[in-house]
């Protein structure tokens, strides 16, 4: 399921929209939007301080577990009032924050011999992670590795340590990866033009 632009443009529009309603205290149901937004998939929503584009907020459902349209009401609330990062966003920054909104794939997971062939199997820029190993899982979105101007051995190793792991976890235990791909629109602008960053090959 691959959206267009316009699609991922309604998506991040919908985000905002969620936000405004939330923190005035208002429910909001969204009606004739496209039949693909029914669809269960995954979806992370970031939200950006702006002009300075730093994080104010990242929250995800990373698992196709509940149809987009009601995944990004969770994530986009979530991301602006539940990242333990932050304190919580409010009204008056709502024209200072712009959205961005990844659509997953369903994560595959990557199975090899030796540790090293991971680096094989990557591609900065395409794929995100997820990493498993007992109780401990941490996820990083494609977008990361190019954000930081990360090589293959360091998004590993930070993906290691969002899970709470030693950086070199992923040579030494025996930990579970997966890889997933994502479908990124984002705002310029508050209220302004949205683009696609980023688009994945799959389907």
């Amino acid at each position: 399921m691959k959206l267009n632009l316009e699609e991922g443009a309604i998506l991040v529009k919908y985000a905002r929209e969620v936000l405004v309603h939330y923190l005035k205290g208002e429910e909001i149901k969204f009606v004739g939007y496209p039949e693909k937004f029914n669809n269960v998939r995954g979806i992370f929503v970031s939200i950006h301080t702006y002009p300075g584009h730093d994080l104010r907020g990242c929250i995800g459902i990373p698992e196709p577990i509940m149809p987009l349209i009601d995944a990004l009401k969770e994530a986009s609330i979530s991301a602006a009032e539940h990242d333990p990062r932050f304190q919580p966003v409010k009204s008056k920054e709502l024209s200072e924050i712009i959205f961005e909104i990844s659509v997953l794939t369903m994560p595959e997971e990557i199975n090899v011999e030796n540790p090293m062939d991971y680096l094989q199997r990557l591609e900065i820029g395409r794929d995100g992670l997820i990493i498993e190993f007992g109780p401990y899982r941490g996820l990083l979105l494609p977008q990361v590795a190019t954000e930081y101007n990360w090589d293959k051995k360091q998004f590993l190793s930070n993906l290691c340590l969002k899970a709470g792991l030693p950086k070199t976890a992923w040579l030494e235990y025996s930990v579970r990866l997966q890889s997933f791909q994502a479908q990124i629109f984002e705002e310029l602008s508050p209220n302004g033009p949205i683009i696609e960053k980023t688009t994945y090959t799959g389907c």
